[in-house]
C-alpha cells in the first residue's frame, strides 16, 4: 500500500508580486492531503473522493487521455507523466482525504496534484524518481500550462518542496530552501467566497498597465532594480492613484527583501516577522484592495488577543488569513472564531512525502 501526503501553504511575503515577475517566499503548512492505494488485477482507475462525496473512474492509457471537463486535474496529472515517458499497465485504486480548506488560498488543488503525479510516479510499470522541485513543476504543467490559465509556480513549488521556501522567477527559477525557527501560526477562514476577478483587475491589470506606462517614458524600467530613491521623479507621469500602487508595489518588493534577511540570519525575531507581515498586509490592504471588513474584524481579534502580525493569504476578496502567533495560539483562534472565523493552528511543515506499507 502506497500513501503520499502533500502540505497546503501560505504565502508569508510578496503576495499579488509573482504575476510581476517578483519573488516570494512561501511557507508549507501543516494541513495536508493524503492519497493511499494500491494496483488492481484490472486497467481501471478508480479515485474515492469521500470528503466530497464522489469518486472518478477512469482507464490506463499508453497515450495521453482527452479531456472530459475543465481543469481536469486528475488526467492532466496522468498526461505530463506520459510525455515524460513513464508506462503505466495496471489499474490503480485509491483514495484521496485532505484537512486543507478548499477555495480558500491555500492551494489545495496544487497539493492535491503534486500528490497525484507523485503517486503515479511510484505506480508506474518502471517508478520514476523526481525531486521534490520536479514534482512540483510537474504539477504546475499540469494545473497551468495544460489549461493555458493564468498562473505562477509558488503553489506547486512551495507544497512539493515543503517548509519555508524564497522562490525566484524571472529571469530564471530560482529555489532556496529557508530553514528560520519559526513558532505558531493561526490560520483563518473567513468563509467569505473569493471576488478572484473583481481583485485582479486592480492588484494584477491595473500594475501591469502602469508599468507599460512607465516604460513608454522609461523604457529600462523594472521592479526588479528600481531605486526607490528615483520614486519621486516618477510622480509627473502618474496620477495619485498610479502613484500610490507603484510605492506599495515597490515597498512590498523590499519587505520581502527584509523578511529573507531575516530568515537567512540565524537570529530570527518574531517582533520583527510581525511587523513585517503587517505592513505587508496594510498595503494589500489599502493599496489593493483585497480584505473584507471582516477579515479586518478577525485580523483585529487575533492581534488584541496577542498574535504578532498576520496578513491576508490568496489573491483576497475573501478566502482566508492568518496570523503568526508563538504565544497562546488557542487564545488567538478562539478570538478569530468569535468574529465568524474557522481557525486552525498551523505550523510550517515538511513537503510532499512517500511512506509504504
Amino acid at each position: 500500500m502506497l500513501t503520499i501526503s502533500t502540505p497546503g501553504r501560505i504565502c508569508l511575503f510578496g503576495e499579488h508580486q509573482d504575476y510581476l515577475g517578483l519573488p516570494v517566499i512561501a511557507a508549507a503548512i501543516s494541513r495536508r492531503v493524503q492519497m493511499t492505494g494500491q494496483h488492481r488485477s484490472d486497467n481501471k482507475i478508480i479515485i474515492h473522493l469521500p470528503d466530497i462525496g464522489s469518486e472518478l473512474q477512469m482507464e490506463v492509457f499508453a497515450t495521453r487521455m482527452p479531456y472530459r471537463e475543465k481543469r481536469d486535474y486528475f488526467r492532466s496529472g496522468y498526461n505530463v507523466l506520459i510525455d515524460k515517458g513513464l508506462k503505466f499497465s495496471k489499474g490503480i485504486e485509491c483514495t484521496v482525504n485532505g484537512n486543507i480548506p478548499i477555495n480558500s488560498g491555500t492551494s489545495s488543488s496544487s497539493a492535491l496534484l503534486v500528490t497525484w503525479i507523485h503517486f503515479l510516479s511510484k505506480m508506474a510499470d518502471v517508478p520514476r524518481h523526481f525531486t521534490s522541485q520536479e514534482l512540483g513543476e510537474l504539477a504546475y504543467i499540469a494545473e497551468i500550462v495544460e489549461f493555458n490559465e493564468p498562473g505562477g509556480m509558488m503553489d506547486q513549488l512551495s507544497t512539493a518542496i515543503g517548509n519555508a521556501v524564497y522562490l525566484q522567477f524571472e529571469p530564471k527559477v530560482v529555489v532556496r530552501e529557508l530553514k528560520p525557527n519559526l513558532g505558531t501560526f493561526v490560520l483563518a477562514d473567513s468563509r467569505e467566497p473569493k471576488d478572484t476577478i473583481g481583485v485582479l483587475k486592480r492588484a494584477k491589470f491595473a500594475r501591469l498597465e502602469l508599468i507599460q506606462k512607465i516604460r513608454q517614458t522609461l523604457p529600462s524600467f523594472s521592479l526588479h532594480d528600481f531605486n526607490t530613491s528615483g520614486q519621486e521623479d516618477l510622480k509627473k507621469l502618474l496620477t495619485n492613484d498610479e502613484y500610490a500602487l507603484l510605492g506599495g508595489t515597490l515597498r512590498n518588493r523590499d519587505i520581502l527583501r527584509e523578511a529573507l534577511a531575516l530568515f537567512e540570519s540565524g537570529e530570527m525575531s518574531n517582533e520583527k516577522l510581525g511587523q513585517l507581515l503587517i505592513e505587508h498586509h496594510g498595503i494589500l490592504r489599502d493599496l489593493l484592495q483585497i480584505s473584507t471588513p471582516k477579515i479586518e474584524a478577525m485580523m483585529s481579534a487575533a492581534l488584541a488577543a496577542g498574535a504578532l502580525g498576520g496578513k491576508i493569504n490568496g489573491s483576497g476578496g475573501g478566502g482566508c488569513m492568518f496570523v503568526y502567533a508563538p504565544h497562546e495560539p488557542e487564545k488567538v483562534a478562539d478570538a478569530m472564531n468569535a468574529v465568524g472565523g474557522r481557525s486552525y493552528i498551523i505550523r510550517i511543515d515538511r513537503g510532499t512525502t512517500v511512506h509504504i506499507s
